[in-house]
C-alpha cells in the first residue's frame, strides 16, 4: 500500500513513501500503515456517516493500525483506528461500515472525554474503601483490613466496567442511527457483530447473563438481539450495498492481505488461476516480496491494461520498479500517478523519492516541488520531509535541509535533536521568513515534548 494520512501522534520512524508502508508511532506504541488507495475508501467510507452524525464531512480521519486483532478504537479528537485485523475479517465493506457508525457513536457521544470520568468515579470508590481499610487496620483488624480493600477493588472495577458498557451500548443505537440517516443497510453492522460472537464461542468466553458484569462490553448476543429489532425496522435494511464501494474494498482488503502475510500464504489464498484485480494485487505483492521481480510486474501489468489510467496500479508498477532497482522506468508511472489524483501527497512523495534517486541532480528541482506540495497537504508526513531534506542537501541549502529533519526529527520523538537542528535552521535562514518562522515554531514544539518527556520521567 502507499502512504496513509498521519497521526496527530508523533510518528517514531522514516519510512519510504512507497505503495505500502508501515510507521511505527511514538505515542500509542502502534504501528500505522499508510496506503493512498485504502484512505480514500476508508474516507468515503466514513463521510457519509460523519455527515449524518452531524460533524460534516471529512471531519472525521482514519488511521490503519497494523495489528492482526479484530478491532477498532477512537483515540483523540476525531480520529477512528482501525486495526488490519479487522480489515481482514470483514468479508463485505457494508461490515467496515458498520464498525466505523459504531466508532463515530463514541465520537459524537464525547465518549473519549468522558473515559476519564468513569476511571474517576472508579478511583474514588478505591480511596474511599482505603481510607476505611487503614482506619481498620489501626483499630487491630488486620484481616477485616485486607477485606474492605477486596470488597473496595472489586467496588472499582464494577463501577468502571457498568460504565464502559453503558457507553458502548449507546455507541451501537447511535451507530445504528446513522446508518439509518446515510441509507446505510445495517445487514453488515449485525455479520460483524456475529463474528464477534462466533469469536467469542471459539474461545469459550462465559455467554450467560449473570457473566455481563465483568465485561467491558455487552454480550454480543445481546447486542445483535438490540440491534437487530432495531435494524430490520429501518428503511435502509433492504439497501443493497454499494457495488463499486464494495469492490474498491475487495482490492484494498487484498492489496493488504499480499503486503502483510508471507508470500506462500498468500499464493494459497489467491492462486493463479484467479485473474480478478484483488488477486493479482495480492500475488503482485507476495512476488515482489520474494523478490520475483518478473512475475510480480506481470501481474501489474496485467492490472494496468484493465484500466490504464488507474493510479493505485500505477502507482505499484513504480513501487516495484523502484525497490527492484530499476529507478528510470519507475519515473513515468509515478509521475502519471501523481497527476491522475492531482498530486495526492503519498504518491507525490513516491515520485520524490524516485526522482531522488536517480542521482541526476537534473531532477532535483522537480523532485523539491512535488514533496513541497506532498508536504503541503500532509504535513505531519516524516518520509516526505526526510527526502525534501535530502534535496536541500544536495542542493546545498543547508538550513533548510536542518528545518527538514526537525519537522521529521520531532514527529519521531526525538525531541532534542529536533531542537538543535531547528535552532540551526533558523540561525541560517533569512530573518522573517515563512521558513524561519516555522524553524522557530518546529524549535517550541520540540521545546514542548523535551518538557513532557522529562515530566514522564
Amino acid at each position: 500500500m502507499a502512504t496513509f494520512k498521519t497521526l496527530a501522534a508523533r510518528l517514531l520512524a522514516v519510512c519510504a513513501a512507497l505503495a505500502l508502508t508501515v510507521q511505527p508511532a511514538m505515542a500509542q506504541n502502534i504501528s500505522v500503515l499508510r496506503d493512498a488507495e485504502t484512505e480514500t475508501l476508508l474516507q468515503d467510507m466514513v463521510d457519509p456517516l460523519a455527515e449524518a452524525a452531524g460533524l460534516g464531512e471529512a471531519a472525521v480521519e482514519i488511521v490503519l493500525i497494523n495489528d492482526g486483532s479484530i478491532n477498532a478504537f477512537v483515540a483523540g479528537g476525531q480520529r477512528i483506528f482501525v486495526h488490519s485485523g479487522l480489515i481482514n475479517a470483514a468479508d463485505h465493506a457494508n461490515e467496515v461500515e458498520g464498525v466505523l457508525a459504531h466508532e463515530l457513536g463514541h465520537i459524537t457521544g464525547g465518549h473519549i472525554n468522558r473515559f476519564s470520568e468513569g476511571v474517576g468515579n472508579a478511583s474514588k470508590i478505591s480511596l474511599l474503601t482505603t481510607l476505611l481499610a487503614v482506619g481498620a487496620a489501626l483499630a487491630g483488624g488486620g484481616e477485616a483490613a485486607m477485606g474492605v480493600m477486596a470488597a473496595g477493588q472489586q467496588a472499582a472495577m464494577g463501577s468502571f466496567l457498568a460504565f464502559s458498557r453503558t457507553q458502548e451500548a449507546s455507541a451501537d443505537a447511535a451507530g445504528a442511527q446513522f446508518l439509518s440517516d446515510a441509507g446505510i443497510s445495517g445487514r453488515g453492522s449485525l455479520a460483524f457483530f456475529e463474528k464477534l460472537q462466533d469469536y467469542e464461542f471459539r474461545r469459550n468466553i462465559n455467554q450467560s447473563a449473570d457473566r455481563e458484569y465483568s465485561r467491558t462490553h455487552p454480550l454480543s448476543g445481546n447486542r445483535i438481539a438490540r440491534l437487530r429489532e432495531q435494524y430490520v425496522e429501518d428503511p435502509a435494511w433492504d439497501t443493497p450495498p454499494d457495488p463499486v464501494m464494495e469492490e474498491r474494498f475487495q482490492r484494498a482488503k487484498a492489496k493488504l492481505f499480499g503486503y502483510l502475510a508471507k508470500p506462500e500464504r498468500t499464493l494459497i489464498a489467491y492462486p493463479t488461476y484467479m485473474t480478478a484485480a484483488p488477486a493479482r494485487y495480492a500475488r503482485a505483492y507476495a512476488y515482489h516480496q520474494s523478490a520475483q521481480v518478473d512475475k510480480a510486474l506481470e501481474e501489474v501489468n496485467a492490472l494496468i491494461a484493465s484500466d490504464p489510467d488507474d493510479p493505485y496500479f500505477l502507482e505499484l508498477k513504480g513501487q516495484i520498479l523502484l525497490e527492484s532497482g530499476h529507478v528510470e522506468e519507475a519515473l513515468p508511472p509515478l509521475r502519471r500517478a501523481t497527476q491522475i489524483t492531482g498530486s495526492n501527497p503519498l504518491i507525490a512523495t513516491s515520485l520524490g523519492h524516485a526522482l531522488i534517486a536517480t542521482e541526476d541532480p537534473a531532477n532535483l528541482e522537480e523532485a523539491e516541488g512535488v514533496l513541497r506540495a506532498a508536504v503541503g497537504r500532509d504535513h505531519e508526513n516524516p518520509s516526505a520531509w526526510y527526502q525534501l531534506g535530502v534535496v536541500y542537501g544536495q542542493r546545498g541549502d543547508i538550513p533548510r535541509a536542518r528545518l527538514a529533519s526537525a519537522e521529521q526529527l520531532v514527529m519521531q520523538g526525538n525531541a532534542q535533536a529536533a531542537l538543535l537542528n531547528a535552532q540551526a535552521a533558523e540561525n541560517g535562514l533569512p530573518t522573517g521568513s515563512a521558513d524561519w518562522i516555522r524553524a522557530q515554531d518546529v524549535a517550541l514544539q520540540a521545546r514542548g515534548l523535551l518538557e513532557r518527556q522529562r515530566d514522564r520521567n
